[in-house]
Formats: C-alpha cells, structure tokens, sequence
C-alpha cells in the first residue's frame, strides 16, 4: 500500500515532538533532582577588584552578598534619585529589604524609579510587585498589547541589571535580585563612580521614557562626556540595533594577547565562533569560563 505523502510528513512530525518533549521531561526531571541535593554555599571568589578608567573609578564583584551590601550602602546615600532596572526582583527577603529601602527614600524625598520584567517575575507573588505611589514603577511587558503578537521584535525582554544613584554612581552587570544570588551564584557585577556614569544614567532614562504610559517622563541626563575608554553600548530590538553583538566580535578580532569570556549561556553562531577560533590560530590565549551546571538545563 501507497502511504499519503501528507499523513507520512504528519507521523514523523509528530515522532519528532514527541521525541522532544521526552528529552525535555527527561532533563527538568534531571535538574528538580539537582536542586534538591542543594548548591554549596560558598565557593572562591576574588574580594573586590578596583581600578580607575578615564577618571572614572571602578570596582568588580563576583559574590552576590558584597555586591548588594554596596548596592544597600549607595541607596543609603542618595540625595536626588534612584534609577533601578533588573530582569529578576525576587519576593524573598533581600528582594523585601530593597523594596523597603527604596520605599524609604522616597518617603524622605528622594525621586525612585524602578523598572523589572513582567515575563521574568510572572512567578513572583503578584502582592510584592505592588509599590508605594511614591515609587515611580514600570513593569515591562514585551506583549502589552494584541498586535504585538505579530512583530518579533515586540518579544524581547528586558534583561539589563542597572542601578544609578544621583547620576553619580552606577551598578551594571549579571547580578539579579534574590537571596539566591547572594552566596550560591557566581556572577560579575560593575561598580563605576565618574563622569562615565552619565551614559548609564541616560539608558535608563530612555528606556523609561519610551516604555511608560501613565508615569511622568524623567528629563533628559545630565551632560555626557563621551569617554573614549569607556564605551556602553545597548541593544534595542524595537529598531533592531544589536551593537553588543557587533562590539564582541571587534574586540576578538583586534585582540593581540588575550580574550578571556565569562558567560553563563555560550551558544555562539558561526561568526563569533570563527572569530574565536581564529583568535587562537594567531597566537591569542583563549580562555572560556562556563557553568559546571547550568540553571537551564536544556
């Protein structure tokens, strides 16, 4: 017997997601029974690195409990503004005691605007995600509205870890926000103080006045210095512009002496592959730091 052409392609397509979807159970099957053994509190880590950059002082974390004691500190310290952006904010109890500094300083006066994920918090208690008036909010949905559903660039999240106080001083990096983070994450984290500090102020304030609706706008950032040492560069899928993409793939090809990468998720297409590779072929030491075990596991 003939088999249809139509109901062959429909069996093995259903063969195919079927085979997926074992694969995929099999594997979060695998990670719950991770999680359960538990990750070890604490692992090595460098004390903070400091430097200075242009006139611009700088200072790196990798451990989750020193970087938000400084985060904690600079809020403290905010006489005019708060600008905080981040892809997580947790309901535990480090993710409560930002939100009730915050709540704090805008109490005394100071201007507090936050931005968080909707996608990436819909785990989140709904309650938490609740802020006083006096705390400007924006909570970002990639899908706020029906028609979006059909413009891919509509489904980009807002995965950006950013914190300026009184354009002054400025925290850019991995970290999220979460009791988790703090001792069983190994992440990088910047802290910067200068006049760099400006162009970090100004993403944020972008990104606010673009995304909000009903919030006031916040007035453009104070004069930028355009430092040639230090350069921020973000992505905006709403006009697809993806220069950080494009700045990795230049700094590997320029390297001379060493292109060391840390990254939780390396799944590189072929250009920044063979730019890695060929990196290595001229001489260049090439060292990659991933996960031993990643949260995604698949």
């Amino acid at each position: 017997m003939r088999i249809p052409w139509r109901r062959l392609l429909l069996s093995l397509s259903g063969l195919l997601f079927l085979a997926q979807a074992a694969v995929l159970t099999i594997l979060t099957i695998i990670a719950e029974l991770r999680k359960r053994r538990g990750l070890p509190a604490h692992f090595p880590h460098a004390s903070r690195l400091d430097g200075m950059v242009a006139g611009n002082a700088l200072g790196i974390f990798t451990y989750g409990s020193d970087l938000y004691a400084a985060m904690l500190e600079a809020i403290e310290s905010a006489q005019q503004t708060i600008y905080l952006e981040t892809f997580i904010w947790k309901g535990d109890r480090l993710g409560q005691l930002f939100k009730e500094r915050l709540a704090s300083k805008a109490a005394q006066g100071v201007q507090v605007y936050v931005i968080f994920d909707g996608f990436a918090n819909l785990v989140v208690p709904s309650d938490f995600k609740h802020f006083p008036p006096s705390i400007h909010t924006l909570e970002y949905r990639t899908l706020s509205r029906v028609w979006y559903a059909f413009d891919l660039r509509r489904y980009a999240v807002d995965h950006r870890k950013l914190m300026v106080v009184d354009q002054q001083v400025a925290f850019i990096g991995g970290f999220n926000i979460g009791q988790l983070y703090a001792t069983e994450w190994r992440d990088t984290h910047l802290r910067m103080s200068g006049p760099a500090v400006a162009d970090l102020a100004a993403a944020f304030i972008d990104f606010w006045n673009t995304n909000r609706t009903s919030q006031p706008a916040i007035a453009p950032a104070m004069k930028r210095s355009w430092p040639s040492a230090i350069t921020v560069q973000r992505n905006d899928p709403a006009r697809l512009l993806f220069p950080i993409r494009g700045m990795y793939i230049d700094a590997i090809e320029r390297a001379q002496q060493h292109v060391y990468v840390t990254n939780a998720y390396f799944i590189p297409d072929r250009v920044v592959l063979d730019a890695l590779i060929r990196a290595a072929q001229r001489g260049v030491d090439v060292r990659i730091l991933l996960p031993w075990q990643s949260n995604h596991v698949t």
